[in-house]
């Protein structure tokens, strides 16, 4: 095993050792809450494609996303500001109550379902491409343990604005640089069918 894949899995481990250290409280977090409404909605489902939808999240990836916010491995301005007031025991009581919430179906584009299929379960074998399945799941649920996110009921718009910034290195907060490494081998349109299809899981 290569030495960056087991440091990436032992940044993984780490932060999951950390997250479940201290009980989280679901209920806190629902009231801490209200001020992320606007952006992700008021039960974790946002209305708008450029933001996230955080509900049925692992808890363990959102403390993650909000960790390297904070630290700023992971820039977005708005999201800076946000997390800034935050100590870790609200970001594991928000993180909580996110992942208790049901995702809600979004749109996609029904035309690119069966390009976005064949990618998400067999990757693209002439640009050595792995298949998304691998880490994110037949269901699209991910791996909270693994470190790895539910894309289920994400809206295909978000999907597509995080690949292109791993792709441009806007985004470099991914273990391994394994989205990285993946994304850079990826078309547009190849991006665009896999968030379709993404987006339709059920």
């Amino acid at each position: 095993m290569k030495a960056s894949h087991i440091g990436a899995i032992v940044l993984v481990v780490s932060g999951l050792v950390s997250f479940a250290a201290n009980a989280a409280d679901a209920e806190a977090g629902k009231t801490k809450s209200a001020v992320c409404a606007a952006c992700h909605g008021a039960d974790g489902n946002s209305s708008n494609p450029a933001w996230p939808s955080l509900a049925g999240q692992h808890a363990s990836y959102i403390y993650k996303q909000l960790m390297d916010f904070k630290q700023g491995r992971r820039i977005n301005a708005q999201m800076t500001g946000m997390v800034a007031p935050l100590n870790e025991d609200d970001m594991k009581d928000l993180a909580a109550y996110y992942e208790s919430l049901s995702p809600k179906p979004v749109g996609y584009n029904a035309e690119l379902i069966e390009q976005g299929e064949n990618i998400y379960r067999g990757g693209i074998t002439d640009a050595g491409v792995a298949a998304c399945i691998g880490c994110h799941s037949p269901s699209g649920n991910g791996n909270g343990p693994a470190g790895w996110p539910s894309l289920k009921s994400q809206h295909p718009e978000y999907i597509v604005a995080q690949l292109q910034a791993f792709k441009q290195g806007l985004r470099a907060n991914d273990n391994g640089r394994m989205m990285r490494n993946l994304v850079t081998r990826m078309s547009d349109e190849e991006m665009q069918a896999v968030a379709a299809y993404i987006a339709g899981i059920q």
